[in-house]
């Protein structure tokens, strides 16, 4: 871990990651409409408040990485969290997400990131139209795309790191099978990763 991170209480890093990143764990209300996507993912807002802020807490990579070759992305499924280290350990970062809404959706183990895509379109799995013909067969960028402004694809097919315009589903399980962020961290996290970035979901 580097200096900048050791000796940091518990509450003194959660406190402090409220501001890593441009929007740290608020979720800003204009924001909060209801868009295309939120009919997607079945998710009942009632029984799942667990606020993952409970289980954030600074890692280090070498128990995941054998090194931090073109940086890293920890995607951790359990405290609904993504870690993020450069490879020159000079910048660690920590982000809120989503996670998938059922263990059929969810999967675990090694990839990379293989594209970067700014204002990605969407269009849904053919799994996906299969249970739901009713959704669009294609959504073009902007605020209904269930994407967000900013999505890492990774070398799973289907399976991405990306934003969202419903920050209701951040830090819940709501996801057909990617890694949600909020809009301004995965702007922030899609600057700093790279084509070739190791990615790992636990």
């Amino acid at each position: 871990m580097t200096d900048r991170f050791r000796g940091v209480s518990r509450r003194n890093f959660v406190t402090g990651a409220t501001v890593l990143g441009a929007a740290g764990l608020a979720a800003p209300a204009f924001a909060q409409q209801a868009t295309p996507d939120a009919g997607q993912v079945q998710y009942d807002t009632n029984a799942d408040q667990r606020r993952n802020i409970s289980s954030f807490r600074a890692q280090d990579w070498q128990p995941y990485f054998n090194s931090l070759s073109n940086g890293a992305i920890l995607a951790d499924l359990t405290s609904r969290c993504v870690h993020y280290w450069s490879e020159d350990e000079s910048i660690y970062r920590l982000y809120p997400s989503s996670i998938p809404v059922s263990p059929e959706l969810t999967r675990k183990g090694r990839t990379e990131v293989i594209r970067k895509v700014e204002g990605p379109s969407w269009a849904p799995t053919p799994e996906m139209r299969q249970r739901n013909p009713e959704w669009p067969e294609f959504v073009p960028p902007g605020p209904d795309n269930p994407l967000g402004t900013h999505a890492l694809y990774l070398s799973w097919q289907y399976y991405r790191i990306h934003g969202t315009h419903d920050t209701r589903k951040i830090g819940r399980k709501s996801s057909n099978g990617c890694i949600g962020l909020y809009n301004e961290h995965i702007k922030e996290l899609f600057g700093y990763a790279k084509i070739g970035t190791q990615v790992l979901l636990i």
